[in-house]
This record gives C-alpha cells, structure tokens and sequence, in this order.
C-alpha cells in the first residue's frame, strides 16, 4: 500500500528508507540487544551514534573545524533565548539587531528583548509596492542594502527561512558590505538545513530544530564559531551555555538520544542521494515546478515576491476561499495531507522538504489541475 503524501510544515515527513532502519532496529539496535532509547548516553553504542551524526553533518554541509557542532533541546524557540543569553554579553553595550521577515524571525526579537538592547535592522511587516505589485506583511523581504547593522551589534539575527510565510532569504549577507564586519551574523536554518550550501565564512551561529529537514522532533542543531564561546551572560542557565556543551561533547545533560539516532539516519540517507548539492537541485526542481503551475492558474495565487518565495514551504490561497474546506478534504482523499495553512494566515500551505520526492509534487499538482478544472 502506497504511503499518503504528507506536506506538513514540522514535524515533517521523513524518508521511509530511515522510518525502515528505525522500526527494523527498535528492539536491537544492531545486535546489541537494546533499543537506542534505552542506551547509556555514556555507553559505547551511543557514543558512535553520536560521533557519526557529528561526522556526517560536518561533510554535508563543509562545517569548518573553528566550529562546533552542538546538539541540544529545546527548538529553534528556545535558540531565541539561547543566542542573545551567550552573545550578547560580547561587548558592553548589551546591543543586538534583527533582520524582521516573518513570524519566526519576529518571535525570535521578542524573546531577546528581555536580555539587552534589540534594535530592528530591517523589516518586511509593513506592506510595500515592489515591481509595481503591491505586498502585504511577510510577503517581501527588505533589499540587504536597506539594511541597518549597528557597527558594535553583539550580533545580528536573520531567518533564512520563514515556513509561515513562505519567504526564503536568497542568500545570506556578507557582514562587510554592510558595514559591520565585526558583527557576527546569526542564523536560524530550522527549515532550510541541508537543502543549500551555507557559506561559513559569513556565519557566527546557525541554529535550528532537527524536525523540518534534518529529523524528528527533539534535537536542536548548534553550530558555533569558537571564537565566540565563553561569552554567556551571568545568569545563563549552564545547560545552555554553548562553551559547556561544546566541551561536553553535547553530553553536558543527557541528549535527545533517540531524536539524534535518527537525525544521524537522516544524514546518511542524505549522503546516499548525493548530499546537499543534489538536496538543491530537487528543492528547485519541486519548487520550481509548483510555482509554475500556480503562477498560471486561475484559482490558486501565491502572495510572496517571486525573488523571495520559498524552495521548502510553498503557500497559496483559493481565489474563493469559500471553496477551501471542500478542498482539504479533497485533498486529503486523494492521500495529500497536511495542506491547511497556518491559522495565522489561513489558505494553504506545502512543505516540501528534502524528504519530499518530485513524485509527491507531482501528484499535488495533479489533484490541483483536476480541482481547478471542477471548481474553478
């Protein structure tokens, strides 16, 4: 029987090869007769399960050795609090800035404001006319030239994707163009990890939940330039201070141990397919694909500034809403889940992740041709 296509925004769908190798090793992981969830964090078993999550997702993304690579709990919303509580403390102005493209990034100010000074850089909330269009809050991204770094930031923050709204940065900013190359950049990669390069040579931090594109819920990826450990505000909490779990090995409170073992299955599966580079070419290739046939139909519209849409988490609108609980239920008939948008924004949204084949795009646009042909 032929599994349904699931187009959640996270926890997302994963690779079934990898839910295969989990449920075939849930009662003994190979033959050391215990499962994974009942192992010694400590314990030689675990300890390979970890030191290979670590080795594959240095080589997939090029992760430099000035960088540490953090496993964690707690999401990129406990990252919000993370970030400035280590940072922050830099210099001694308690200063940080953020980049505003979205929900996320807007959460992601509002946590820092209770550890320093937080000043916005740039901003997408308001509506704008761009190319003679006219955007609504969240639907654009400001020009990097628009944007304002304070030269003695501690840090400044941006989301490089958005999965409420749909926008992606399309490349991250190189902190001297901007008149602040002192000023580490931060980045929340929670819904983009793995489907691009990233260019360390920009980057302070980047951060993010494992359960979008790199796993199940859980497991939070730290990677953190060492130069900028041993920074942490006072009162940071010492199981989230970044020094002590870089020199534990992420073993400073026992790990998500069973969220890391299947993130560590994800990165090997990942390398089997030809890692990132050929992550990229098929998040294009399925965007690529569904913007197309929505950019001419008739019935469905995406709201984003094409320079700013999303490869991972795609959203549009019926042009008659009235018709969309008639098409979630559809929808879901035909074996395509998790369609509804976000209640913030309402409409429709889809996720398609690294985990996500072209074969499942394919079918969503099917069933949005052959609803449009009825309903349109």
């Amino acid at each position: 029987m032929m599994r349904p296509w699931n187009f959640a925004a996270g926890p997302s769908t994963l690779p079934l090869e990898v839910l295969e190798q989990a449920s075939a090793e849930m009662t003994d992981w190979q033959g050391s007769g215990m499962s994974v969830m009942e192992m010694s964090h400590r314990g030689k078993h675990y300890m390979r399960i970890r030191d290979e999550a670590e080795s594959d997702l240095r080589a997939l993304l090029a992760v430099p050795d000035d960088f540490e690579v953090l496993f964690m709990q707690g999401g990129g919303s406990a990252q919000n609090a993370i970030v400035p509580l280590n940072l922050i403390g830099r210099g001694d102005r308690h200063q940080a800035d953020y980049v505003l493209g979205g929900h996320w990034s807007k959460k992601s100010y509002t946590e820092a404001q209770r550890y320093g000074d937080i000043a916005t850089a740039a901003s997408s909330e308001t509506p704008t006319e761009l190319d003679g269009q006219s955007y609504g809050a969240w639907t654009w991204l400001p020009a990097t030239d628009q944007w304002r770094v304070r030269p003695n930031a501690a840090y400044l923050h941006v989301c490089a994707n958005e999965t409420i709204g749909g926008v992606e940065l399309p490349e991250l900013p190189d902190m001297a163009a901007l008149g602040a190359a002192q000023v580490p950049l931060v980045v929340d990669i929670s819904s983009n990890i793995l489907s691009r390069p990233i260019d360390f040579s920009r980057v302070g931090v980047a951060y993010g939940g494992a359960q979008k594109n790199a796993g199940p819920a859980g497991a939070t990826l730290a990677l953190v330039r060492k130069d900028l450990l041993g920074h942490a505000l006072p009162h940071c909490p010492s199981v989230f201070e970044y020094a002590n779990v870089a020199s534990a090995q992420s073993m400073f409170n026992t790990p998500p141990t069973y969220a890391i073992y299947i993130a560590g299955l994800v990165f090997k599966w990942l390398i089997r397919q030809g890692g990132v580079p050929a992550m990229e070419a098929a998040s294009l290739r399925k965007s690529g694909a569904l913007y197309a046939y929505l950019d001419q139909s008739d019935l469905y519209t995406n709201p984003v500034h094409p320079a700013y849409r999303s490869r991972m988490n795609v959203p549009f609108v019926l042009r008659d809403g009235s018709l969309d609980t008639m098409f979630l239920a559809e929808a879901q008939a035909a074996g395509l889940l998790s369609l509804k948008g976000h209640k913030s924004v309402g409409g429709m949204r889809a996720s398609i992740y690294n985990a996500m084949p072209f074969e499942g795009v394919q079918a969503l646009i099917t069933f949005l041709r052959d609803f449009e042909r009825r309903h349109g």
